[in-house]
């Protein structure tokens, strides 16, 4: 008999920490705050619930109909071996396999940086100096590969356990942690002197900033942010009881929780990083950089430090979990192996593949795919490209071969206050697929720095689907 979840919250806090991930805590902040501030976040709430709700509500869905991981789900669904439409689960198997190959690494370095502020700092007090040291630690695979093969056997250990015993109980504990620590190092950050002028660069609605791309990021935010298209979600909803869950409710609060914890992250960085005169940046340069040299010379920067780094832990462990489930689930659906065996197959396999990504940091830096290093590579093709096509093909599939009628009543069942009503069936057969390939559009540069470039193939993909439309059940 298949594992279920022991309880709707234990769902909810695991797919919650897939969802909450790295991109919560630095790249939806920055967005915001160069794209309009409040007005920015108000257009990406409006697509989160829009679009994000309904394509994770279908995504569970489909999940929880099939009772199998999303390869094997979908040979179910479909009923044939050779469906086109079973890409939806190689897709994102695909794009897990890619994604944990630099995931685990990112998360090295975070518990390195833990460790390393945890002994009393020295990583240099200017950003020129934390720069200094961040490259040379990342340039040196040694202990990098050290610190991920201790990750990925934690992450072995908590999936080994199972559904309810691991992934279920270590969400419920490391959830409500990242809460709380999150929420105090907001308060934290907001009574420092001139934190003021952080918060208004943060939050002030500023419309005349939105232009015609800041709609494309926020949408792009919306969809990677949540993380439909992986098939974590089908994975996850595969494990729920067909006729009790209320799927559309647990998709709207997993939503609500996601943006609700980027949000607060920007109440954490931007008053910080304004107090003390500091400017904000992106990725790798605003965590391991900007902010480290910020922990160096606050008041009790050691301490926040500390929670910082913690918070970033948390919040990369648990959406790499919930990955890792679905890739050892689908070894054990699949290829009919046991649990145990699957764990070791996809521990070994994983921190394999993720070594060429380490050292792309240092002595493989030199060596590139299409220009990318191993690194940028596994980003770019999982976030960019198969990320938005599996998002896609969920779309059309629900549009052209379930139909919608079918979707809102398998949704529906055992749903609560949140429904899938009939505003849905419009958003589904005209507005989400279009919007979702314009993600794909800008994931493949299509239009950069060339809005007319944009707008055309906008144009033409609407003037394609719409003739499509036509072939499609109403």
């Amino acid at each position: 008999m298949r594992e279920q979840w022991s309880s709707r919250v234990g769902f909810i806090l695991a797919t919650a920490g897939f969802s909450i991930g790295l991109g919560n805590i630095w790249r939806f902040p920055y967005l915001a705050g160069e794209n309009g501030g409040g007005a920015f976040l108000l257009v990406y709430v409006a697509f989160a619930i829009l679009i994000g709700i309904p394509l994770m509500t279908a995504e569970i869905t489909l999940g929880r109909k099939a009772q199998l991981t999303p390869i094997a789900g979908m040979r179910h669904l479909t009923g044939s071996k050779t469906s086109p439409w079973n890409l939806i689960g190689w897709f994102g198997i695909a794009s897990a396999v890619l994604i944990t190959s630099y995931y685990v690494m990112i998360i090295a370095w975070m518990t390195a940086y833990f460790v390393m502020l945890l002994g009393g700092g020295g990583m240099g007090q200017s950003p020129e100096e934390t720069r200094a040291t961040f490259d040379a630690f990342i340039g040196n695979p040694g202990p990098v590969l050290g610190y991920a093969l201790l990750v990925t056997l934690f992450i072995a250990f908590v999936v080994s356990r199972g559904v309810a015993k691991g992934v279920e109980r270590y969400a419920k504990f490391l959830m409500p942690m990242l809460v709380l620590i999150l929420v105090a190092l907001a308060v934290r950050a907001m009574t420092l002197p001139g934190a003021g002028a952080g918060l208004a660069w943060y939050l002030t609605p500023d419309f005349s900033a939105l232009q015609p791309s800041s709609y494309l990021a926020a949408l792009g935010q919306a969809f990677f942010s949540i993380g439909i298209g992986m098939a974590a979600a089908f994975g996850l909803g595969s494990y729920l009881d067909r006729r009790e869950s209320d799927v559309p409710g647990n998709a709207a609060l997993v939503v609500a929780f996601d943006t609700g914890v980027a949000v607060v992250a920007g109440l954490v960085l931007f008053p910080a990083l304004f107090a003390f005169g500091m400017d904000p940046d992106q990725g790798a340069g605003l965590l391991f950089v900007t902010m480290t040299s910020l922990f160096q010379q606050m008041p009790g920067g050691v301490v926040f430090g500390v929670a910082f780094f913690f918070l970033m832990i948390i919040a990369g462990f648990t959406s790499q979990v919930a990955v890792f489930e679905i890739l050892v689930s689908s070894v054990v659906d699949s290829l009919r192996m046991s649990r145990g065996k699957a764990v070791l197959l996809c521990a070994v396999g994983s921190f394999v593949v993720g070594i060429p990504v380490i050292m792309s940091q240092g002595p493989l830096s030199e060596i590139h795919i299409f220009g990318l290093n191993f690194f940028d590579f596994a980003d770019t093709v999982s976030s960019d490209y198969m990320l938005a096509a599996g998002g896609l093909l969920i779309s059309l599939y629900i549009v052209s071969q379930w139909g919608w009628k079918r979707l809102q009543e398998e949704a529906n069942r055992g749903a609560g206050r949140v429904r899938a009503g009939a505003a849905w069936g419009y958003l589904f057969r005209y507005i989400i697929p279009v919007a979702v390939a314009l993600v794909l559009l800008g994931g493949f540069g299509v239009g950069a720095g060339n809005p007319p470039l944009f707008l055309g193939c906008a144009a033409a993909v609407i003037v394609v689907y719409a003739l499509l439309l036509r072939r499609f059940p109403a």
